[in-house]
């Protein structure tokens, strides 16, 4: 049974620091770490490895976008863990304006495996978010199912093997996956790069989702620079969990946006 859930965000990104940048994957909006990202990586690596053994984690997932697996690398390698690469973790994007198409989506495990070879892709993503985009609710909505899943789905893959995971993802889903865990949507959180939120289930030993306590939320302590470039939904959010529309990727207008949701276990990443 899973007993303490690490969620740790992305390190500082190249967009951030120039326009001039490339995308490895010929994903759009797929950014790599700058180089003092790759550092903050390396930070958070040590930081998991400076716990006594039965205290590190032993399972990663991460989102499929290249900054979060950069992210993930140096812990996976220090702590001889594979990544399994969830498309539940995904970056947030806002719903698209209609007609303009769908948001980008990344490759398979299988795929990204050639650029990360720590990936394990024995893992089927159990979750996708919508191509479509999502308001705030949606995104609560779209973590409350992944965890839901995501616990049980442990458990029925390795039994009592993982008591301790860590999630790499993005400021927005893990600010909801924070709110959801904590059965708390108001929470008020602003999440910096590289930080992290550590979770224990309440006194009574339930794991089911807005159970759990936290015992650390978005803590840049690990990090020479501390929390840097923090964000939250305030940033974006218009009213009543609304948010502006964005535009879709061009020449995505006749895509299907498939798969979505909470996927059959045991089926296979179509992606």
């Amino acid at each position: 049974m899973v007993e303490t859930i690490f969620i740790a965000r992305h390190g500082f990104r190249m967009n951030w620091v120039t326009s001039e940048w490339e995308s490895v994957t010929g994903l759009p909006r797929d950014p790599p770490l700058a180089a003092f990202g790759l550092t903050q990586a390396q930070e958070l690596a040590d930081h998991f490895l400076s716990f006594p053994e039965d205290q590190r984690p032993t399972l990663i997932l991460s989102s499929p976008y290249y900054r979060c697996l950069q992210t993930a690398t140096p812990t996976s390698q220090a702590l001889q863990v594979p990544i399994f690469v969830e498309h539940g973790l995904s970056e947030w994007y806002s719903p698209v304006v209609p007609g303009s198409g769908l948001h980008p989506r990344p490759a398979s495990a299988t795929v990204l495996r050639t650029h990360f070879p720590d990936i394990d892709d024995s893992w089927s993503s159990i979750w996708y978010p919508s191509r479509k985009g999502e308001d705030v609710d949606d995104c609560l909505d779209r973590c409350h199912g992944f965890l839901s899943a995501l616990l049980p789905e442990i458990e029925r893959r390795y039994g009592d093997k993982h008591e301790r995971i860590l999630l790499v993802s993005h400021a927005a889903p893990i600010i909801a996956l924070a709110r959801e865990l904590l059965g708390d949507r108001r929470l008020p959180l602003r999440v910096g790069c590289c930080t992290v939120s550590e979770f224990t289930p309440r006194p009574g030993g339930s794991t089911d989702v807005g159970a759990w306590q936290a015992k650390r939320l978005a803590d840049g302590s690990l990090l020479k620079e501390g929390a840097l470039r923090d964000w939250g939904f305030e940033d974006i959010q218009i009213a009543n969990g609304k948010v502006i529309q964005d535009p879709g990727q061009p020449g995505t207008e006749k895509e299907l946006d498939e798969p979505v949701g909470l996927q059959p276990p045991d089926t296979p990443s179509r992606m």
